[in-house]
């Protein structure tokens, strides 16, 4: 049934929210309010929209972090499979490796129960709906692969185009060193997303939607509770519990409680009155918290992932990881191809990825984590071109050692980088969408893109509570996979503009390309 959004409200009483930071987070929620009649503007102080951190892999199920919790896991699993639902454009349909080496402390058997535990979810989320059945068959959410099984594999010839699992394993099996790994290894329906083609999207869409205003160029300055209501400052109970006893609002035809300032992309100071705030501003929201003296803890971490160029290779490749010990020099390694010999690579080690220092805390006296300034200029200007050479030939070195023909691949692009928030105080935190400590503000405070989608729905949970959507379509409001807009663009439109970005932040179009086979497409 398609569900149509009733006529809003006229605009001198229509509710207005304001989200600033046009990242992943405040993307998707920008697209889920505006798509539902609700009069959004996004402000994003940069020229375009999804700049942050570097994001390539769509975590259903988590494997790539055998130190979180099965319940973490359990939350990357619906949400990515609700974000396939959403943004199917933005998916690279290619299944993940997971591999542990010889050199490892564990083995492959450790793996298993979750594994398990992750198939037996996905199974019973197809039950429920089975809409959900974007993953592929249950029975199939991963496959063991036994040594013998590669060897078999490398003697077949290589497709052009996956037809089945196999398929995915042969590239895999002719240039891996079978010794440097314990076996079974894991072929696992966790897929790519592509950042590129997310920002496409977005910004496609927030152009065919009236109630939808993006401003991009335009950074806020000041905020001002023009309610007087606003919690003082003081310690996190404190304000988290405000947000549980805080009284909502009786319907939806409310003064403005917020006044933003922001400077236009002309650097005029100017003025915005809105219901309600978003704080969707990545790795700078405490910059927001400390405009309006609300403490909150979070850390910031400082990520790059490098690109090469391995002209050497044929056929479709799956992403690969190999598991090690973070921080150490055999910390995991992880390849995600693109087209034509493109990969990006993360290696957990503090010559590659993981930077000293990059880790921080807030403290008391700002909610906003304060990167040194080496990092800052990487983010805010660029990487001296050594550091470029040097960190990507260190991600080169630490792929070869499971592939040696992979020593011949070459820098091919500046790296992908940026800082990354996780709220509270444990880094290893991977699955969090947002949090509320006054009436009308919200934190989007996501740690993977596939947690958008849960913040935008904590957020319209939220705007109904304070009696901000009683004009709205009930069903459209009750339907998470609500987006007319969004679902309604085409791969070719999507794709065409997502080059073009890739084009203009200099990095090769084949970051932008979709990966699509016989079997997962």
């Amino acid at each position: 049934m398609v569900l149509f959004v009733s006529q809003s409200i006229p605009t001198s009483s229509q509710v207005k929210v304001a989200v600033i930071g046009g990242g992943v987070a405040g993307s998707t929620i920008a697209l889920r309010l505006s798509e539902l009649g609700i009069k959004t503007t996004l402000f994003e102080k940069g020229p375009s929209l999804v700049n942050g951190p570097p994001m390539c892999h769509l975590h259903a199920g988590g494997n790539l972090y055998r130190d979180i919790s099965d319940e973490q896991c359990f939350t990357l699993l619906q949400q990515s499979i609700d974000t396939l639902k959403v943004f199917r454009h933005c998916v690279d349909w290619r299944p993940t490796v997971i591999a542990l080496p010889t050199t490892d402390k564990s083995t492959p058997a450790a793996l298993l129960p979750r594994l398990y535990k992750l198939q037996q979810r996905y199974r019973e989320l197809v039950a429920d709906d089975e809409t959900n059945e974007v993953l592929g068959s249950p029975e199939h959410y991963f496959r063991p692969y036994e040594r013998e099984q590669l060897e078999a594999l490398a003697k077949r010839p290589t497709p052009k185009v996956a037809q089945g699992f196999d398929d995915w394993l042969i590239p895999v099996a002719k240039t891996v060193n079978l010794d440097t790994l314990q076996f079974p290894v894991f072929l696992v329906q966790e897929y790519g997303l592509s950042a590129f083609r997310f920002a496409a999207a977005a910004t496609l869409a927030m152009k065919s939607i009236a109630d939808c205003e993006l401003r991009l160029n335009h950074q806020i300055v000041a905020i001002t509770d023009t309610s007087g209501a606003l919690a003082p400052s003081g310690s996190l109970e404190t304000n988290d519990a405000l947000a549980t006893n805080s009284t909502p609002a009786t319907n939806g035809a409310v003064s403005k409680r917020w006044q933003l300032s922001y400077k236009d992309s002309a650097g005029a100071l100017n003025l915005f009155d809105c219901d309600y705030v978003v704080n969707a501003c990545g790795f700078r929201s405490g910059e927001i918290d400390d405009l309006l003296n609300l403490p909150r803890q979070r850390l910031v971490e400082f990520k790059a992932a490098y690109v090469a160029h391995w002209p050497d290779t044929f056929g479709q490749w799956p992403e690969v990881i190999i598991h090690g010990e973070r921080g150490t020099p055999q910390g995991m390694a992880q390849l995600t191809p693109y087209p034509n010999g493109f990969f990006q690579l993360h290696g957990m080690t503090h010559d590659i990825t993981l930077f000293e220092g990059g880790l921080v805390a807030s403290h008391a006296t700002s909610a906003q984590p304060k990167l040194s300034t080496r990092f800052l200029n990487k983010i805010e200007h660029q990487w001296p071109e050594q550091e470029v050479a040097s960190r990507t030939q260190a991600a080169v070195n630490h792929a070869s050692q499971f592939f040696p023909a992979f020593a011949n691949a070459k820098v091919a692009a500046k790296p992908l980088y940026g800082a990354q928030q996780i709220p509270g105080t444990d880094p290893g935190l991977r699955a969090a969408d947002v949090s509320f400590c006054s009436d009308g503000y919200a934190r989007a405070e996501i740690v993977k893109a596939s947690s958008a989608l849960a913040a935008s729905d904590a957020i319209l949970g939220d705007l109904k509570r304070l009696g901000l959507t009683q004009h709205l379509h009930v069903e459209a409001v009750n339907s998470s996979h609500y987006f007319p807009a969004t679902k309604s663009l085409t791969q070719q439109g999507v794709v065409q503009l997502a080059l073009k970005i890739a084009a203009q932040r200099d990095y090769s179009e084949a970051l932008a390309e979709p990966i699509q086979s016989a079997h997962t497409g």
